[in-house]
């Protein structure tokens, strides 16, 4: 997947750079310091996501919809020091489909960036922490990721809810799935918001519903480490 990643920070893009070059399957194709310098690569490079900091100078939230305007193949990823709910939901109105903070783990970015290449919303576990804490009213803003049927689970999460279903704790899944337990715990929190559930019996039950294990494999495990 192509990635333009937008910032006037010259620390900031040489970090994301090199994050994103380490990672088999992620190609950097420009950056840039300024919506004019953003649209400027998007007419020369074909592009899946740009991964930007709106909110830095240089840009501002109406870039937002003239890209998905011009290029609505483009997916948004966010990635800002804010995480007010009234910014995010901005964010999310104005056309971001992927929203984590610029503070957040190095697998939640990765996984970020590889979750919306594939057309799949990614928050990042403070961004869903503020979801939950705002009682944001994600079904008034249609994001279908928390409310369309059927409901779009990448392969990564898919795997989390049968573990999770089999009664593995988040330490346990990490180490089956090479992750840091708290990007296990991120992946979880996704899986709660886009199933609309509140706790492990909920993905249990969805798991059961969809053949993902069978009924006699329930295993309620207590609160996940």
């Amino acid at each position: 997947m192509k990635v333009i990643i937008a910032d006037n920070n010259d620390i900031v893009l040489v970090g994301l750079q090199s994050i994103l070059h380490a990672e088999i399957g992620i190609d950097v194709v420009g950056e840039a310091r300024s919506a004019d310098q953003l649209f400027s690569i998007l007419k020369q490079f074909e592009t899946d996501i740009v991964l930007m900091d709106y909110t830095a100078f240089g840009f501002d939230i109406d870039v937002i919809p003239k890209i998905k305007s011009k290029y609505p193949k483009v997916h948004i990823l966010a990635i800002t020091p804010e995480q007010s709910a009234q910014t995010l939901v901005h964010a999310l109105r104005s056309g971001v489909i992927s929203y984590i903070k610029k503070d957040c783990a190095v697998g939640e970015i990765v996984d970020a960036v590889r979750e919306t290449g594939r057309g799949s919303k990614f928050f990042c576990g403070q961004i869903l922490e503020t979801i939950k804490q705002a009682s944001i009213d994600v079904n008034d803003m249609d994001l279908d990721s928390f409310t369309c049927e059927p409901i779009l689970l990448t392969e990564r999460e898919s795997e989390i809810i049968v573990f999770i279903s089999e009664g593995y704790t988040n330490v346990q899944i990490a180490e089956k799935l090479f992750l840091s337990s708290h990007t296990v715990n991120t992946h979880r929190k996704n899986v709660m918001a886009k199933l609309g559930v509140k706790n492990t019996a909920g993905i249990v039950m969805y798991a059961v519903k969809m053949n993902f294990i069978k009924p006699n494999k329930f295993l309620f495990s207590s609160e996940a480490n």
